[in-house]
């Protein structure tokens, strides 16, 4: 273990490449080697300081999305796991709740402990956490892919929640990670039309992901009524309405981002009145994770497709200045150790 850092915040506007000493796992804990860490809005909104206070505590070091191997196990821990390139669920809730008990782990009732954001996470050379939250990989999977399952699991529980079956017209609002993540889940049920509704810097790779169309805000907004599931994925102002707005009386909705401020939400009379399903989601539970995984390993889904950039530990302050920059066709940031 040479001179291993961290990225870490210290307060809002304050992030610095600091020495670590890597946590020894202790009962139930295993050591991981980062490959790969992504970033993503809520790691901005950390530096920024728009994270609510509830949901972080610093000095932190951030990065809920990544992948590593298995260095060593503590007691307790499956000692097979050494060696193995694993990535890990972010929430650590009590496990008794009724939330956990029910399998909503990410809305443990009993406390809120996410890796990034309450706890260390993988913009770092090691991070220690519980192994029950790992999950492991074929020794030959792509660590850079892998880095992104995080929202991959995101994205998998919204569209379990969207339950497509074939034939279906979809839309996906946002051409995101989540969005061109979620369109990669939703090609895989072979719906008959697959729109991803964004400005069209995205094209291409949306149609790596698995679009038959991509449409703006105004062309999609000429289709109103006219799909059978729609996810919401973009979290901005207006976005929730439109999804609303385009899927057909009876239809489903899937909304999984937060506008910061919303002066054009959902008509809560054309919900009840055209007797639109809407589901939200917040975070990734266990299933999703699992359903993600699966995913991956079975080549269904390939997250590797949403890497525009790498970075080393050392550019993080540029990292975040990207990110905000939102530019193009720049998807996902990774940052290598």
């Amino acid at each position: 273990m040479s001179d291993p850092r961290a990225v870490r915040i210290d307060e809002p506007g304050s992030v610095r490449v600091v020495p670590i000493e890597p946590t020894e796992p202790g009962p139930g804990e295993a050591l991981v080697e980062i490959a790969h860490s992504g970033i993503c809005g809520s790691d901005r909104e950390v530096f920024t300081g728009n994270r609510p206070a509830d949901f972080v505590n610093y000095p932190v070091i951030p990065g809920h999305e990544w992948s590593g191997r298995v260095v060593e196990v503590g007691p307790e821990a499956p000692a097979d796991l050494r060696g193995r390139l694993v990535v890990g669920e972010g929430f650590r809730g009590c496990g008794v709740c009724p939330a956990c008990r029910g399998g909503d782990n990410n809305l443990c009732a009993t406390q809120y402990e996410e890796t990034g954001f309450t706890r260390p996470g993988g913009w770092s050379n090691y991070l220690t956490l519980p192994a029950r939250l790992l999950h492991v990989l074929p020794d030959e999977a792509d660590p850079r892919g892998a880095a992104v399952l995080e929202p991959a699991a995101c994205a998998a529980a919204a569209t379990l929640k969207l339950a497509v079956v074939p034939g279906e017209r979809v839309a996906v609002v946002g051409g995101g990670s989540l969005g061109l993540l979620s369109t990669q889940l939703i090609a895989a049920a072979s719906p008959s039309e697959l729109s991803v509704v964004e400005p069209g810097e995205r094209a291409e790779i949306a149609t790596a992901c698995g679009a038959t169309a991509i449409r703006t805000p105004a062309e999609a907004e000429k289709l109103a009524g006219g799909f059978d599931a729609v996810v919401e994925a973009a979290g901005a102002e207006g976005t929730a309405g439109l999804a609303t707005r385009l899927v057909r009386p009876g239809g489903r909705v899937v909304l999984t981002g937060v506008a910061a401020e919303d002066s054009r939400p959902p008509d809560p009379a054309r919900l009840v009145l055209s007797q639109v399903t809407v589901h939200t989601v917040f975070g990734a539970p266990s299933r999703a994770w699992g359903h993600a995984v699966s995913a991956f390993t079975s080549g269904v889904l390939d997250p590797g497709l949403l890497v525009t950039r790498e970075l080393e530990l050392d550019e993080a302050s540029e990292a975040l200045r990207l990110l905000g920059e939102r530019r193009g066709a720049d998807v996902k940031i990774l940052l290598r150790p």
